[in-house]
């Protein structure tokens, strides 16, 4: 990052780029691993054009890798107001009480309090409690069974607004490594990896540790103010176990790297350390905003896909990387026809 960066004021319009909307990746492609890697070198500002299986030759024996293991629900219902029939989408964001969910539901002016509707003619009903300051309506659920068996069966995945294609397997918009339930959109930088890698970066001595955000739908809302500083980040709740934050504490100890596979692993490490960088297992919420003038205090590179212009995310990794170098290489990237956002390719930090 350079002094300019740190001390100057942040516009939001200061990380808007173009983008041509054919670049934008509408489906995953048929392997994970077959998307492009561009790889930013920080000491020397060169990009480097590889693929994504190149990724294990930076990666050294003993480096910490630490990955999301987040599992995206089936949250977006679409059902029918008992009363009058009108369809109605619901999108589950975060789940309260075991039957009570706070939702994001369209038309809202068809979901005040008390409203019934049913989902997949009545194996699935849900009332309508309370409507929320934020225009969000919490939710009470009835149905017979397990809820979550039901979900999957006619919930659909909640793809993000700029992806327009149907997805034909549910399981490509989830990590290879997805284990607890509880997100609205995929940890995308995982969406590249698959067993197979990680048996390859097992067996180069590559350590892999394990931590739970629950990615929530606030990561595609825009920054609609014009100081970075003034944006309000949602929140979200993450989780890491005593084993999984000593793996990365121990590798900071002695001195080897802590590389992120994406902006949410690093977002829960980076709000569970201490000020001398020291991880703890902890379960909390977050709603860490990172943005250029930042200092990490425990990831020394990401794995990251291709963000959306004036986004947060684009905000973390300018932190990282520092904003001249990120936009040069976006602009580079979109030159060379890379895809962008959840489904496109990759960027590895270092």
């Amino acid at each position: 990052m350079t002094d300019e960066e740190d001390k100057g004021e942040l516009n939001t319009s200061d990380f808007y780029f173009e983008l041509p909307k054919e670049q934008i990746a509408q489906d995953p492609l048929p392997d994970r691993s077959a998307s492009r890697l561009m790889v930013l070198h920080r000491d020397s500002g060169i990009i480097e054009h590889k693929k994504f299986t190149d990724l294990i030759q930076y990666l050294k024996p003993g480096d910490c890798l630490v990955r999301n293991n987040t599992k995206v629900i089936p949250a977006r219902l679409f059902g029918t107001k008992e009363d009058t029939g009108a369809v109605i989408e619901f999108l589950l964001l975060n789940r309260r009480t075991e039957d009570v969910w706070e939702t994001l539901v369209k038309p809202g002016k068809k979901a005040r309090a008390g409203a019934r509707v049913m989902f997949g003619d009545g194996l699935l009903s849900g009332e309508i409690v309370d409507v929320l300051e934020d225009g969000n309506r919490l939710v009470r659920f009835f149905y017979d069974g397990i809820f979550e068996e039901i979900l999957d069966e006619l919930g659909q995945m909640p793809l993000p607004p700029y992806i327009t294609h149907k997805l034909q397997d549910k399981n490509r918009y989830q990590t290879v490594y997805a284990r607890y339930d509880g997100s609205a959109a995929a940890p995308t930088a995982g969406l590249h990896f698959t067993e197979g890698m990680f048996g390859e970066l097992e067996g180069k001595g590559v350590i892999v540790a394990n931590v739970t955000l629950h990615v929530g739908l606030g990561t595609f809302r825009p920054v609609k103010v014009d100081d970075v500083t003034k944006h309000h980040m949602h929140s979200e709740h993450y989780f890491i176990e005593p084993g999984e934050a000593e793996k990365i504490n121990r590798a900071k100890r002695e001195g080897r790297r802590v590389i992120c596979v994406g902006t949410t692993s690093c977002r829960t490490i980076e709000s569970a350390a201490d000020e001398n960088g020291v991880v703890r297992a902890d379960e909390a919420d977050t709603d860490i905003f990172i943005y250029p003038g930042y200092r990490f205090k425990v990831m020394d590179q990401l794995i990251t896909n291709f963000h959306l212009p004036e986004s947060t995310l684009l905000m973390l990794v300018s932190a990282l990387a520092g904003k001249d170098f990120i936009l040069r290489a976006y602009e580079e990237a979109v030159r060379e026809g890379y895809r962008f956002f959840s489904f496109g390719d990759a960027m590895l930090i270092v």
